[in-house]
């Protein structure tokens, strides 16, 4: 839980949208470019909010048919006082390991506005939601692999351990930064250099469109302006 991030630097990169984010901390050389974000699986499903920044809470949940005793689950509420743990703002991330996962919707909109009273800026999951209208109007972003109208027999095993989402391994208290683009891993060591290395690389884009649009443009112009944007060196 170290290395936290004032109010203003979260903010900074709340004004970022994820790909810059993601092309931002290429320049640092801190990881391997193919790793730190979630596949095409977990999909944005509200793509006109805003960036979505925190740290992460992590659940994990099944769906494995209905409870020997009983036709309804046993509701867990103990989780949340783990959330609590993690420094807001906080993104909940839940794994659902599921045979099938997905066939239930864990988050509708009551959890989604429970969650928001508890502090968590969205939900980022594998498995699946339901009660879109509700959780728009709320204005809670929701990153997930799909859409079920029945919680069936979802449930929680467990909670505040690594979990894994579209690839993405989420340790609690991992920043994370998603938009319609897609789930972003953001090592926090440089977390607060970001906005100043992504303005540099955008100024740097913003002279490439501008030479696109001049009618000056030859193969010689274009390939000085790009150099350092599509491979920093």
């Amino acid at each position: 839980m170290s290395s936290l991030l004032s109010p203003a630097q979260l903010d900074a990169l709340r004004r970022l949208d994820t790909c810059t984010v993601a092309n931002a901390i290429e320049t640092f050389n801190v990881r391997l470019r193919d790793v730190g974000f979630a596949d095409s699986s977990v999909r944005c499903v509200f793509p006109k909010m805003p960036p979505l920044v925190g740290y992460a809470a992590t659940v994990r949940i099944r769906y494995s048919g209905p409870p020997v005793e009983g036709l309804v689950a046993v509701e867990r509420t103990d989780w949340w006082d783990k959330l609590l743990v993690v420094p807001a703002p906080r993104v909940v991330v839940i794994q659902d390991v599921s045979e099938r996962p997905g066939f239930g919707s864990f988050v509708g909109e009551v959890h989604a506005h429970v969650l928001k009273a508890l502090g968590c800026k969205g939900v980022v999951t594998n498995g699946s939601v339901h009660d879109l209208p509700g959780i728009e109007a709320a204005g809670f972003p929701l990153f997930a692999g799909g859409l079920s109208v029945s919680h069936a027999y979802v449930h929680i095993v467990d909670y505040g351990k690594p979990v894994e989402v579209g690839g993405l391994k989420v340790n609690p208290g991992d920043l994370l930064h998603a938009d319609q683009h897609g789930v972003l891993s953001v090592p926090k060591e440089i977390a607060a250099d970001l906005p100043a290395a992504a303005e540099r690389l955008l100024e740097r884009e913003r002279k490439v469109i501008e030479l696109c649009g001049s009618g000056e443009t030859s193969v010689a112009k274009l390939r000085d302006a790009v150099k350092g944007i599509f491979h920093e060196p």
